[in-house]
């Protein structure tokens, strides 16, 4: 059996733009690496950067992106690394998919906020922008995002605090063994 020191993991974070998941990625890192846990966060935006480039926003270039997403995840955590997954990845089947392949335990989390909210949030006016027509294929107004049907946590971040949302995904991880009992108390 692996040491709980040495256990990866994927996390993947689904939801949509401004549902919170990069700021829950960065919350709970250092509480991951207080733990002993090597974490590595796959930005949504840092990715299509870096590894995407090039890639647009057709149904097509968003399964690629993801699927790159997921493999990059997958190396990180076959070798004890919690890799975590901060992108919108609005398709079911390509996060099934990156399930499937991945050789790790992967933990899919819905970050759920209603589409109020997160436009409430919308720092950048990308919603305004796509409910005008000006940002074409804008997942939640004029592209489909589909729901996970069995996500292993789900946090609703228009309601909870960001300590209550940590503490659900630390409890499940403490469930499954891949960080030490105890975690979930350090995130206050």
């Amino acid at each position: 059996m692996t040491n709980v020191k040495d256990q990866g993991c994927i996390l993947w974070f689904t939801g949509l733009s401004g549902a919170g998941k990069s700021t829950l990625a960065e919350y709970l890192t250092p509480i991951l690496r207080e733990c002993g846990k090597k974490v590595e966060i796959l930005d949504g935006d840092e990715v299509r950067e870096n590894l995407s480039k090039g890639l647009g926003f057709s149904k097509e270039d968003r399964d690629t992106n993801i699927r790159r997403i997921g493999f990059v995840a997958d190396l990180l955590a076959r070798n004890g690394v919690i890799a975590i997954t901060a992108a919108i990845s609005p398709y079911r089947e390509i996060r099934d998919e990156n399930r499937k392949r991945s050789k790790a335990p992967f933990v899919e989390i819905y970050v759920e906020a209603p589409l109020a909210v997160v436009e409430e949030r919308d720092t950048k006016g990308l919603y305004k922008k796509a409910r005008a027509g000006i940002i074409k294929q804008f997942t939640g107004i004029s592209d489909p995002y589909e729901e996970p049907l069995h996500p292993e946590v789900t946090v609703h971040t228009g309601t909870e605090s960001i300590e209550e949302s940590a503490k659900k995904i630390l409890a499940y991880l403490e469930s499954k063994h891949i960080v030490p009992a105890g975690s979930a108390a350090k995130a206050h």
